[in-house]
């Protein structure tokens, strides 16, 4: 009887043992995700090359991103027009943006935006933490 528990004892630690391997996959990229959608908190600004009345200077505000299909759209506080359907590709758990209409760089990872990014004479930048 002894033996027979010391097997079962053995078998389930086995069992246990190879559910945890399987359970935990390191394949489970962060940027597969939706880890990247929330508000994130920090500076921002908007520079509107073809009518100045429209910037707004660097302040502290909110970036809300969210996820449409393949695309991010980017919604602004502080009266910042909307940076919307921007492609992301993938870079060691890293989202960056690729050949959209516009040049620069955003870059989002777990806890942090950043947003130098050009399109039509209009110009956005942010340095946030996720809130």
């Amino acid at each position: 009887m002894k033996k027979l528990i010391q097997t079962l004892g053995l078998g389930m630690l086995i069992l246990t043992v190879l559910v945890g391997f399987t359970s935990c996959s390191k394949d489970d990229d962060p940027a597969d995700n939706d880890l990247f959608v929330g508000k994130y908190e920090g500076t921002i600004s908007y520079d509107d090359m073809n009518n100045n009345d429209n910037d707004v200077a660097a302040a502290e505000g909110t970036v809300t991103v969210t996820k449409v299909g393949d695309t991010y759209n980017f919604v602004f506080g502080n009266g910042i027009p909307n940076l919307n359907g921007v492609d992301f590709e993938k870079k060691d758990n890293v989202l960056v943006n690729i050949g959209s209409a516009g040049t620069g760089v955003i870059r989002i990872d777990a806890g942090k935006l950043t947003i130098g990014y050009t399109k039509d004479s209009k110009v956005w930048t942010a340095n946030c933490n996720r809130k």
